[in-house]
């Protein structure tokens, strides 16, 4: 089992910046993904379990910055030049194998104000 617990989500502007923080109890290969209103939830980014690896969704790319921090077992998203349409709640997840999640966190709401 891994346990995963999320936080950094608010309320910001268009054009404005949050970093996300998911710490899970293990270290797992972690993504992050993103549900809005009506919408199917969608892959955002993710991370190998040793950091070396990453990969973005093309919505995000050079905007959004996944990394982890391996002694704490933490993994961040820093979200630059927000835009309306960021506007989620966005999931921690995490597996033993890259790609593949079996573990999610409670989820933490993003919304960013045009």
């Amino acid at each position: 089992q891994v346990q995963l617990v999320e936080s950094g989500g608010g309320l910001v502007q268009a054009g404005g910046s949050l970093r996300l923080s998911c710490a899970a109890s293990r270290r797992v290969s972690m993504g992050w993904f993103r549900q809005a209103p009506g919408k199917e939830r969608e892959f955002v980014a993710r991370i190998s379990r040793s950091g070396g690896s990453t990969y973005y969704a093309d919505s995000v790319k050079g905007r959004f910055t996944i990394s982890r921090d391996n002694a704490k077992n933490t993994v961040y998203l820093q979200m630059n030049s927000l835009k309306s349409e960021d506007t989620a709640v966005y999931y921690c997840a995490a597996g033993e194998v890259i790609d593949s999640y079996n573990y999610w966190g409670q989820g933490t709401q993003v919304t960013v104000s045009s």
